[in-house]
């Protein structure tokens, strides 16, 4: 057997068994959930119901739900209600509808692995399936009077808009700053998994300042999470994008900001060069990818990404011990020591 496919089925076997650890509090409630969801997703249409079939039968790791209901248990001696079942179909449609819309943005044909829905159904399909089940989360929540979880995913969904906008808009002129970015990826990636903490909180009713303490606590995960996604792009793991995908695509990520703001004038206005106008060139794109390791891109990005990790890990210490908290631990060093 080929070494590299020999150590790609390993890791694989590995990062299974991690996710079936984190999921082993909550087996039956995410068996449960699945149910709920693919209800939740039906339409009278049949066309709809084939395309949702589709998605459902090719779903990810499912985190997000996963994080609503540990976060649930955790503050709420291990009992949750409808109203947790709900808020995670309801992040799980928005989500999924998310990441249709970004296929249809990023002209994207795989998804997961598999063919996206735009590829099999055009743009037009895909971009009217995103809106019906971000219509289908938004009522899940109003069908239901519940205005609260309503609130947590509206401001979710505002912030992801905003973020993705911005960064959009500086990609243009490169000239993100570090406190930018850092704006940027918190409204892009991390407000999504701060709205699942939040929502699995609210959901059973817990205190304000306890809700505000594990929306952090999500918002410090994703931002984590966000910078491992900008290490990808630097190395030579086999991810499900191609190495120097983010500077093909004109993406500021940490490391390679760091390395504009230590770079001297001149070697400044190469990389600038090089990202602006040389981006589709393999060779010049390697050179900025070895220029950014050599300056310490990297090392000065996994120094960031431990530092929001340490800090999510300190919100759980002030829980007492319980199997929901050691999952959630587990999601935490997971998130950054996953190889895709």
């Amino acid at each position: 057997m080929n070494c590299t496919i020999r150590f790609d089925f390993i890791y694989f076997y590995f990062q299974m068994k991690i996710v079936s650890q984190i999921k082993q509090p909550i087996e039956f409630e995410m068996e449960l959930f699945e149910k709920k969801f693919s209800v939740a997703m039906s339409s009278k249409v049949s066309l709809l119901n084939r395309i949702t079939h589709y998605v459902v039968n090719r779903k990810g790791k499912q985190m997000r739900p996963m994080f609503v209901f540990l976060i649930a248990k955790m503050t709420n001696n291990g009992e949750i209600n409808d109203r947790t079942y709900r808020g995670a179909s309801v992040i799980e449609l928005i989500h999924t509808a998310t990441l249709v819309h970004d296929d249809v943005v990023d002209d994207s044909n795989r998804r997961r692995g598999f063919f996206s829905i735009n590829a099999l159904w055009k743009n037009k399909i895909a971009v009217l399936v995103g809106d019906y089940l971000l219509s289908k989360g938004l009522l899940l929540s109003i069908d239901n009077n519940d205005f609260d979880l309503l609130k947590i995913i509206s401001v979710a969904v505002r912030e992801m808009s905003e973020g993705e906008l911005l960064q959009i808009e500086k990609a243009r002129k490169l000239d993100i700053t570090e406190a930018v970015y850092f704006d940027i990826i918190r409204q892009k990636t991390a407000t999504l998994i701060a709205a699942c903490c939040a929502m699995g909180a609210q959901s059973v009713n817990a205190p304000k300042k306890e809700v505000e303490s594990l929306r952090k606590f999500g918002e410090l995960i994703g931002t984590a999470f966000q910078i491992k996604d900008d290490l990808f792009d630097y190395g030579e793991e086999k991810i499900g994008k191609p190495t120097g995908i983010d500077i093909k695509e004109q993406k500021m990520t940490l490391p390679l900001i760091y390395a504009l703001n230590t770079a001297s004038e001149k070697e400044k206005r190469w990389l600038i060069n090089s990202v602006k106008n040389h981006n589709k060139d393999k060779e010049r794109v390697k050179e900025v990818i070895d220029f950014v390791k050599e300056i310490g891109g990297l090392s000065y990005a996994v120094t960031k990404m431990k530092e929001y990790q340490q800090q999510a890990l300190q919100i759980l210490q002030t829980y007492p011990d319980s199997p929901y908290k050691e999952s959630l631990e587990l999601m935490v060093n997971y998130v950054i020591d996953r190889k895709k």
